[in-house]
């Protein structure tokens, strides 16, 4: 029935911003982006070219003005990595707002904030 997780929603305040923080402080690449009319854009980015799973950047005003009675919510993403100390420095020089890098029983992990002050989660997988 269902093969592969295709698209994530984020609802962002500013989709230029939001594009910045993914292509230029974790290094996404953008891979879609189209008018969809004068005030919307679809925008799709990926940790890269070859990835089938994008997060789509919609425009939280946007989606507001469109069906006022929606209630726009963070969903929450779990990101993965194979190098989580790399991942953690990068991010830490990038500028982006990370918590504490977590040593679990488990795994690997720590949290990190996009632009908007989404709160998010990477976890090392091997």
């Amino acid at each position: 029935m269902i093969n592969k997780i295709g698209k994530i929603t984020l609802y962002v305040n500013n989709q230029e911003e939001a594009k910045k923080f993914w292509t230029e402080k974790l290094n996404f690449v953008v891979k879609f982006e189209q008018q969809m009319g004068p005030n919307m854009t679809w925008l799709e980015v990926g940790p890269s070219e070859s990835e089938f799973t994008t997060f789509v950047l919609y425009d939280k005003n946007v989606m507001k003005a469109q069906n006022p009675s929606m209630n726009v919510c963070h969903p929450n993403v779990i990101l993965s990595t194979t190098d989580i100390e790399n991942a953690f420095t990068k991010m830490k020089e990038n500028g982006v707002e990370v918590g504490k890098l977590k040593k679990m029983p488990y795994g690997k992990m720590f949290s990190f904030k996009d632009q908007d002050g989404n709160e998010y989660l990477l976890r090392e997988d091997k």
